[in-house]
């Protein structure tokens, strides 16, 4: 049952639960920047920024909230020492037993279980809290690729880290590590290729008529 129910009482971040194993900790930085950049201009920033941030949850067992979006986000705030976010309930599978539940999760396109090598784990290895993410530096690049022009906004569920695990295949992970410009340079000419056409937002050439 879809409800998008706005929780007027705040939620403590360390509260939340990741629906993914990974995140792009380059992206965590630039979300933690632009926060402190915001509360530099602003006195009143937690309630405005974070009243337009709500956080998606799907309630699940034991009434706990499960991220489904976001999650860099919750991670910056947490890290820049904001202690709660208003969250939005998509959906209350709080009468599931865990494995029904996260059935549920993974049919509906609500979960990620991939580490930082693209490989699919159990739903017991997603982290029980956004502070236990992990980098998956692709992920970032994906990100920043997006940011660059190299594909378009897409409403496909993760579509970047459908990027990721494509770039994941072509780029060598050192390159993004020690040159991350360099990397990002690549991986705009493998957004324009024929081989990325299959993927969410591509704006590759169009073929000749």
């Amino acid at each position: 049952m879809t409800v998008r129910e706005p929780r007027l009482t705040p939620v403590a971040i360390t509260d939340l639960r990741p629906t993914q194993i990974t995140v792009g900790m380059r992206e965590v930085k630039a979300k933690r920047k632009h926060w402190r950049e915001m509360a530099e201009k602003k006195k009143d920033k937690d309630a405005d920024f974070l009243g337009k941030h709500l956080i998606p949850v799907i309630l699940g067992p034991k009434l706990r909230y499960y991220v489904i979006d976001h999650h860099h986000l919750a991670l910056a705030l947490h890290e820049e020492g904001v202690e709660e976010v208003a969250v939005t309930i998509i959906a209350n599978l709080s009468t599931l037993e865990p494995d029904s539940f996260w059935f549920m999760m993974d049919n509906h396109n609500w979960m990620h279980p991939f580490d930082d090598a693209g490989r699919r784990r159990h739903y017991k290895d997603i982290p029980r809290s956004v502070t236990g993410l992990v980098d998956d530096p692709f992920r970032s690049l994906a990100g920043e690729l997006r940011r660059a022009g190299g594909y378009a906004k897409d409403t496909t569920p993760f579509s970047e880290f459908i990027w990721a695990d494509f770039l994941r295949r072509r780029v060598k992970r050192k390159l993004v590590e020690r040159d991350f410009d360099r990397a990002l340079e690549k991986a705009l000419q493998l957004a324009k290729s024929t081989d990325a056409n299959y993927l969410p937002g591509w704006c590759g050439p169009s073929p000749e008529d």
